[in-house]
């Protein structure tokens, strides 16, 4: 794969503590390289939306991160203020607990709740694939597709794995015919481990290494 095409896929990403140095250099490197985005912790979404201003590279950010198991209505107001900071891009992750007890209508609405306080904003809803089977993925994924989400994703990065190309290929799977995108995330660290996730499905990556991959 064309490493231009790649880096336009990537979601540039640092949800560990991060000082200002570290946030322009990230800020610096999704310029340099044509990335997507840079997907950063709330806090910083306002000083990355400043560095950004007049790219084309999106602000992405957090909501629920990295459990999931916020109230909806702490997701709307994180979603709502992180819009007004900047953000551009929002990866919202799912209720957990309410997946793995297959509590699908009340996923669908915690998703839509969020959605509707997103607007046109692009959503990506974050499944942690390493907690679920491949039934309860498959829902969860039905579930963001009625709630209008834009994406699923596969992992926070936090959890006990990451994506996997089995995961992706599921996801893709199911929500492709639906009109979503997949994002794979986790554990991605080489040209080769993005170029199987892209060739499984996935139109984005996210990624802390993704300088390196695209050396």
């Amino acid at each position: 794969m064309d490493k231009k095409v790649l880096a336009s896929m990537i979601d540039h990403t640092l949800l560990k503590p991060a000082t200002k140095r570290q946030l322009a250099n990230l800020c610096d490197e999704a310029k340099q390289y044509g990335f997507a985005s840079v997907c950063v912790n709330p806090c910083h979404v306002k000083e990355a939306a400043k560095l950004l201003e007049g790219s084309a590279v999106k602000v992405c950010t957090v909501v629920g991160f990295p459990l999931g198991e916020n109230d909806v209505k702490t997701k709307v107001e994180e979603t709502k203020r992180a819009i007004k900071n900047g953000a551009t891009e929002i990866d919202m992750v799912m209720n957990q607990s309410l997946a793995k007890s297959r509590a699908w209508v009340k996923v669908q609405k915690e998703i839509a709740a969020v959605k509707r306080a997103c607007g046109e904003i692009t959503l990506k809803v974050i499944l942690e694939t390493c907690n679920l089977n491949d039934d309860q993925i498959v829902n969860a994924c039905k579930a963001a597709a009625q709630a209008g989400a834009d994406y699923v994703k596969t992992s926070t990065g936090f959890g006990s794995g990451g994506a996997t190309v089995h995961a992706v290929k599921l996801m893709a799977n199911t929500v492709t015919p639906l009109g979503l995108k997949v994002k794979a995330s986790g554990g991605i660290h080489t040209y080769d481990e993005a170029v199987a996730m892209a060739e499984a499905g996935a139109s984005r990556i996210g990624a802390s290494s993704g300088v390196e991959i695209c050396k």
